[in-house]
């Protein structure tokens, strides 16, 4: 019984240090932000004077965090929906027992392991739309080549499809991402049921609409929370690749915070920006941990 204490009081010593450090550098620093979001604090010096929701107000009555919103929405549609759809086609491929399966898995998972910010500078060069002196580049040269010139466009350029042309580097870069999870996923599903379903003459269709996809549901709804933050706080990958765009057209939020706190040096409106961030990550983040957390308390 001694020992047991022991060892207990041992445990929280060493998790103490811990348990401080993210008190203070995360959650002290959360509630700070709320309150600097509720102040006039609109320059270089500080000012805490209270004005309440005013600087919300003002926020979401601003045509610049409204496109953001718009492009968060387009962004997000467009990046989970293409990740899920083609991690899923890879998984399927691979799992048939390709030969060199470890050679396409790799490569397929290799841009995991680049910086969004490597990201962003490739594909703007790729994105890249020429000019009249220059010609075309990138994309809409290789268009060119292979006679499909009427697909070229000003990507990143145009204000129209500007935010899914960062949508589309941010799929490559994350599809294997979800190729991998739904791999995994397939993997466990028991040999047995697929044999029965083949005894029972279903097809490669209804093996994979009936038996695949079930298993694969919790994997999809995962898949769906970490691509849906990692789409809400995107930052790096906009501010190598395009930055806020013509007319904002490829803008997001967590970029009009980084301008307008650290060049505009506007920190009340800044923070108001970032708790706004917090809460959208959290409305997909905190329904996820209870279902998770219910879940595994049924189990």
């Amino acid at each position: 019984m001694r020992r047991l204490k022991e060892d207990r009081l041992a445990s929280i010593l060493f998790i103490t240090p811990s348990v401080i450090l993210l008190a203070i550098f995360v959650y002290v620093f959360i509630g700070w932000t709320g309150f600097i979001s509720l102040t006039k604090w609109n320059n270089v010096l500080p000012d805490y004077t209270f004005v309440g929701l005013h600087n919300y107000k003002n926020l979401f009555a601003n045509m610049r965090f409204q496109i953001d919103i718009h492009n968060t929405v387009i962004f997000t549609i467009v990046f989970v929906s293409s990740c899920l759809a083609i991690g899923l086609l890879l998984a399927l491929l691979i799992d048939q027992k390709i030969k060199g399966e470890s050679f396409f898995r790799n490569i397929f998972l290799l841009p995991l392991a680049i910086s969004f910010i490597v990201t962003g500078v490739v594909w703007h060069w790729l994105f890249n739309p020429g000019s009249i002196q220059l010609g075309s580049i990138g994309v809409n040269q290789l268009f060119d080549k292979i006679g499909l010139g009427f697909l070229k466009c000003g990507w990143y350029t145009d204000p129209r499809i500007g935010i899914i042309a960062v949508a589309i580097a941010a799929v490559w870069q994350f599809s294997g991402y979800t190729m991998a999870l739904y791999l995994a996923g397939m993997r466990g599903i028991p040999a047995e049921l697929r044999e029965a379903a083949a005894i029972d003459g279903a097809n490669r269709f209804q093996t994979f609409r009936y038996i695949i996809l079930p298993f694969l549901k919790p994997i999809t709804f995962g898949a769906i929370i970490i691509l849906g933050h990692i789409s809400l706080k995107i930052f790096d990958l906009v501010v190598a690749m395009t930055g806020s765009g013509p007319g904002f057209s490829t803008d997001v939020p967590a970029y009009f915070m980084y301008d307008t706190t650290f060049r505009g040096n506007h920190f009340s409106q800044g923070a108001s920006i970032a708790i706004i961030l917090l809460l959208m990550v959290s409305s997909l983040i905190i329904p996820y941990l209870v279902y998770t957390t219910r879940k595994e308390g049924q189990a």
